[in-house]
């Protein structure tokens, strides 16, 4: 993609998300009230961000691959079930992954 190409599309993208975001800030209060709306939005909040963290831990290039990173990330949640501090949780898998890379 050209330079020029690639700035239509990074303004077309903000423009977009100001757009998302300036009609959010319209809905009406009483919409965003029900608790319905309110419990959707929590599980995209969460369906968005699993999403996320499947897609960057456990492929390579479009294929499902398993790796340090996915080995990482199972580590990390066994430490959040077990109430690890969060810094300690950071640690613990960029070790776990570290080890892993150096011994393949």
């Amino acid at each position: 993609m050209s330079p020029g190409g690639t700035w239509v599309a990074v303004l077309a993208a903000a423009a977009a998300c100001f757009a998302v975001k300036l009609v959010g800030h319209r809905v009406p209060e009483h919409w965003l009230a029900h608790p319905r709306v309110a419990r959707i939005a929590s599980l995209v909040t969460v369906a968005l961000l699993g999403a996320l963290v499947a897609v960057q831990s456990a492929t390579t290039d479009g294929a499902v691959v398993a790796d340090a990173r996915l080995v990482a990330v199972l580590v990390a949640a066994v430490a959040l079930a077990l109430r690890a501090p969060f810094v300690v949780v950071v640690v613990l898998a960029a070790v776990v992954a570290a080890v892993l890379r150096a011994l393949t």
